[in-house]
């Protein structure tokens, strides 16, 4: 009688801490977010044909995108937006005569890249220099939300001074716009290696 009485103990005690253990409690419970999706983006092939107008340059854009004036107020000749539909981005183009005022335009330029700033977690110059078609410039790479995510000009430092940027109709997210960045970018490459000024 003794030993079923001190196994009956232990079973007891043992389902009784057996019973504390299983519970959990539920401020031991860890709960973790879903990671946000996005859609995915089907990239177009890369194909480009020349884009030559009136205008004193001309270069290469992607058949994916296409050429529009200017119409802002305050637009001047030769300023053109490179559009870009399905990816809801734009490259804003404005073009300068140099007229003893190449200092005037580069700093602008500076001013502009820099204004982004505030929402950026770095920017990148890239030197251009293609000696062969007389164009040199600078390309700026602004990381982070910043509304303008690429910058260049570009110029023969005598006649001419062409400046673009890349802006989203869309609001500035690194995390879902840098994969359609980063196709925009070697776009915007080809366009600046391909840049030529006209006599």
């Amino acid at each position: 009688m003794n030993i079923y009485k001190k196994i009956s103990c232990i079973l007891g005690l043992g389902l009784l801490i057996l019973s504390f253990t299983a519970c959990e409690d539920e401020d031991d419970k860890v709960y973790s977010p879903r990671p946000r999706g996005y859609f995915r983006i089907d990239f177009p092939e890369k194909k480009y044909r020349t884009f030559d107008s009136l205008c004193p340059y001309k270069f290469e854009i992607p058949n994916y995108s296409h050429i529009v004036e200017d119409k802002h107020k305050g637009a001047e000749p030769c300023w053109l937006n490179l559009e870009f539909p399905k990816l809801r981005a734009t490259v804003y183009l404005s073009y300068k005569p140099v007229q003893n005022d190449l200092a005037k335009h580069l700093e602008n330029s500076h001013y502009f890249a820099n204004k982004h700033q505030a929402k950026a977690t770095g920017l990148d110059e890239i030197v251009i220099m293609r000696d062969s078609a007389k164009v040199y410039g600078l390309m700026f790479e602004i990381s982070g939300n910043a509304a303008s995510s690429v910058q260049f000009y570009l110029t023969d430092s005598t006649k001419h001074f062409l400046r673009g940027s890349l802006y989203f109709n869309a609001v500035p997210n690194s995390d879902s716009l840098q994969v359609v960045i980063d196709f925009l970018k070697k776009d915007i490459l080809h366009l600046i290696n391909t840049t030529s000024w006209k006599p």
